[in-house]
């Protein structure tokens, strides 16, 4: 008697989109060869950014933008009605491991795929930020939250290697967007008072408009809460460092760094800024620079080095472990070497 095969899973990409005709296509074309159908739910493009997606394939709905991207994701999905649902933004596209989808999605489970964020005025045009987001879903689950909305289920989550690259942190891009995310945080704050991830993603936004202040407000309320195993927690406390640096906290900085070493002895994004608040420290106190701040700024990158690129870490910035700390490592020796030099030069004339 011939075994019956259970029939394949139908897997869809779901997309919501809005004036999206610069980069439609691009995603649309990468994610063809691996899924069973696309369907992209436009919320009020004006510039035939739905005609784009039908003729490459897509099947288009339209809603009104209902000023929750929650609503819109869970409209989506429904529309889908599909086995498997792989969520991507229009500025993103898969770059590889697309052949796994069907092999992966046999499980019931929920999918967290590395999206590659292009950075614009890092220390090196290549640089990138990495996070496992969760975008691949079985039937049935659905988003909360109206902007960085988070999938809800009981279901466990694991990675898969699909990498995904996006541009939508670059300046040109980041401009459409500026000021649309802040008040929907503000809206669920208010609903979730002291909701650590809300908390984190509003310093996020603040620190993307150049509010330092309020960026490092938001953090450090999001800090006080934030489990130790939550999933951007690492991400969280990167970018406070930062955020605490530039805004001139280097005290703070100092203390928040050693407080979270032991957390993350084997981070080179902590080193990495670490070895920037040092070098701060250094050309604000000269008169310890050489003996003091200086070796231990090296001894940072040094660290960094030793533990190489760590791309599972949540929010990892590329080159931390390898060229950025590389170029800074060579840039802070060669200046001991002149300081010792210059300190010197001093004892033989005096």
């Amino acid at each position: 008697m011939r075994r019956t095969l259970p029939p394949k899973p139908v897997i869809a990409a779901v997309l919501i989109v809005r004036d999206e005709a610069r980069c439609i296509l691009r995603c649309l074309e990468s994610l063809r060869p691996h899924v069973d159908r696309m369907l992209v739910l436009d919320t009020g493009s004006t510039d035939g950014t739905p005609m784009l997606a039908g003729g490459c394939g897509a099947e288009v709905h339209h809603l009104p933008w209902p000023d929750d991207f929650s609503i819109a994701r869970n409209h989506a999905l429904d529309l889908a009605d599909a086995d498997w649902n792989l969520m991507l933004d229009a500025d993103e596209w898969i770059v590889s491991g697309g052949e796994q989808l069907r092999r992966w999605c046999r499980q019931p489970r929920l999918g967290k795929i590395c999206v590659h964020s292009d950075m614009d005025g890092a220390a090196t045009p290549d640089a990138e930020r990495r996070n496992w987001l969760t975008r691949l879903l079985p039937r049935g689950v659905r988003f909360e939250g109206r902007v960085h909305e988070q999938a809800i289920s009981p279901l466990p989550r694991a990675r898969i290697e699909l990498h995904v690259g996006h541009d939508g942190y670059l300046p040109d891009q980041l401009d459409r967007k500026r000021g649309r995310n802040t008040p929907l945080l503000l809206r669920d704050l208010a609903e979730r008072p002291g909701d650590p991830y809300i908390l984190y993603q509003l310093g996020k936004d603040a620190e993307m408009r150049g509010d330092l202040a309020a960026a490092c407000t938001h953090h450090a309320a999001a800090l006080r809460d934030t489990p130790a195993g939550a999933n951007w927690r690492h991400s969280l406390v990167v970018h406070q460092l930062h955020c605490l640096s530039k805004h001139g906290d280097t005290d703070a900085a100092l203390a928040l760094a050693d407080a979270e070493m032991a957390n993350y002895p084997d981070s080179p994004d902590l080193f990495f800024v670490l070895g920037n608040l040092l070098l701060d420290r250094a050309l604000t106190d000269p008169a310890q620079a050489i003996d003091q701040w200086l070796p231990l700024a090296i001894g940072s990158w040094e660290r960094c080095l030793e533990i190489g690129e760590r791309p599972d870490l949540e929010g990892s910035m590329q080159g931390c472990g390898s060229h950025l700390a590389r170029h800074n490592l060579d840039a802070a020796r060669t200046q001991l070497r002149l300081l010792d030099m210059q300190q010197e030069l001093a004892r033989l004339v005096a």
